[in-house]
């Protein structure tokens, strides 16, 4: 009776250990003792309630807003503004919605750094309203930020700096780089009419305003034709002959006489000399440096004459 009470007993404890060691611990995860408690093993728990958003990655490109394409250069418009996108893919592991604010600040590498707290349209942008505008899955959002980049922004390296915070104020950021080119760019006065004039006749100054549309200084060169590029004329005429380009001359300051200003040459560009168009640098100020031209008109020509003259922005000797 004794043998059957203790193997009874032996049983049940058998069946307690094996119900602690595999059962329990899927219930209430206790402490695993092991054996003669020479260790102990402790289980440990947390339950993390927000998670830190990362940026995974920004490009920075032009005219688009398509978020899974890589870093393109940057040609600004002559005169105008250029939209340029600074993208951003997001994680979130409590979900995109999570993200409550995204920006970013698209700077000049050389002229600024990203902490400037001048905001101008030489070197530093900011973009305050970036949105979300596609998902992939619950947890990553692919974010867009445009910026209107005035023609006259600096060219070199430029940093977007792109950051976000969720709910929690935990925030994440990430950057990248691109490179805005040189723009070499100009607009002039709409023609020059010297009226109505007789032969051997030298007309008064007329004025070509030259503004620079670039983010260069500029130097400009000056080539006239009639006909064709090359030809040699200032101006073809209805009834008779034509008028030779060196018939034509520029200075760069009013008040010269005809014989002091430069011949325009008909075969190649010549430039203007002494005449350095900076770049702008403040909002509604463009920078206007003003030509003087003359015409005389020799002998020979007849009727009404019209010619062409080629205006072209060069690296400035002045960079």
């Amino acid at each position: 009776m004794k043998n059957n009470n203790r193997r009874t007993v032996f049983v049940l404890l058998l069946t307690l250990m094996l119900f602690a060691m595999f059962v329990i611990p899927l219930a209430t995860a206790p402490n695993i003792d092991g054996p003669n408690f020479k260790n102990v093993t402790v289980i440990t728990k947390v339950n993390i309630t927000n998670a830190k958003p990362e940026v995974l990655s920004v490009n920075v490109y032009p005219d688009t807003s398509i978020s899974n394409i890589s870093n393109r250069n940057v040609t600004i418009n002559a005169g105008l503004t250029k939209t340029v996108y600074c993208n951003a893919t997001v994680r979130d592991w409590n979900g995109f919605n999570d993200i409550i604010m995204a920006n970013a600040t698209l700077w000049n590498m050389q002229n600024t750094t990203f902490n400037s707290t001048v905001i101008n349209n030489n070197s530093y942008y900011i973009n305050s309203t970036c949105y979300l505008n596609a998902s992939t899955g619950t947890f990553t959002g692919h974010y867009a930020c445009g910026f209107d980049v005035y023609y006259y922004a600096n060219n070199g390296t430029w940093n977007c700096t792109f950051q976000v915070m969720d709910n929690f104020n935990k925030s994440g950021s990430g950057a990248n780089t691109t490179f805005f080119y040189p723009l070499y760019a100009l607009n002039v006065t709409d023609g020059i009419d010297y009226g109505s004039m007789a032969v051997e006749e030298t007309s008064q100054d007329f004025t070509a305003n030259i503004t620079n549309l670039g983010n260069r200084d500029i130097n400009i060169t000056v080539q006239s034709y009639a006909r064709f590029i090359g030809d040699g004329l200032a101006m073809n005429c209805t009834i008779q002959g034509n008028i030779s380009a060196e018939n034509q001359r520029f200075g760069t300051a009013a008040g010269m006489a005809y014989t002091s200003k430069t011949p325009v040459n008909g075969t190649s560009p010549t430039s203007i000399g002494n005449l350095t168009v900076g770049k702008q640098t403040v909002a509604g100020s463009p920078v206007i440096n003003t030509t003087y031209w003359q015409l005389y008109i020799p002998p020979n020509p007849a009727g009404n004459c019209s010619g062409f003259i080629i205006f072209t922005a060069t690296t400035s000797i002045n960079p």
